[in-house]
């Protein structure tokens, strides 16, 4: 139980900071302006839920899909490492980089489930935890990840009403910067894995 806890809160940290729902409050709150409470929050049990489902897929089958494909885990850490600096480099400097324009607000939990929460950046995170903690740690640290990612999302509109659209820009640009460094830590363990 000693070790269980800061395992847990490092693999938490770790997710929610790639799942980043706070990047996701402007454009969510955009996606379903004008809806109500309950479609709102039904747009943000779909985002959870298509998220949750990627994510516990790559946790339970994450080797089974590797030895299919014949990919190693120092290839997919350099590939998603990669993958997780260009999305933390879209973060930090507010580049738009495949992100659908001009979506239908039906689909907005669809669109910030993949690929804005559950993009590259938290399938690798996923595969190095289950490979770094086993399997328990990052299955309950996901659930508590996708939790405080609903309540975040359920009350964007509120959260950037009271922050402000500057302090969103702000803290979006800033664990942009800390998703870029887990990118670069990710790589180096992957070059280092590949040598």
């Amino acid at each position: 139980m000693a070790e269980f806890l800061p395992s847990l809160l490092y693999a938490f940290s770790a997710l929610f900071v790639i799942l980043d729902p706070i990047l996701s409050v402007p454009i969510f709150a955009t996606m379903t302006k004008g809806q109500s409470p309950s479609e709102i929050s039904r747009q943000a049990v779909i985002a959870v839920a298509v998220a949750g489902f990627l994510l516990y897929i790559f946790l339970f089958f994450n080797f089974f899909i590797f030895d299919i494909l014949g990919i190693s885990l120092p290839s997919f850490q350099v590939a998603g490492g990669i993958l997780l600096f260009i999305l933390g480099m879209q973060m930090a400097l507010g580049i738009d980089i495949g992100r659908p324009k001009g979506s239908s607000p039906s689909v907005a939990g669809v669109i910030i489930g993949t690929p804005l929460l559950c993009g590259p950046g938290a399938i690798t995170t996923v595969i190095l935890l289950v490979n770094e903690m086993g399997i328990l740690v990052p299955a309950v640290a996901i659930a508590l990840s996708l939790g405080a990612t609903w309540v975040i999302l359920r009350f964007s509109a509120e959260i950037q009403r009271i922050l402000g659209e500057c302090v969103t820009e702000v803290m979006a640009r800033v664990l942009g910067m800390l998703v870029a460094a887990i990118a670069v830590k990710i790589i180096a363990d992957g070059i280092l894995g590949l040598l």
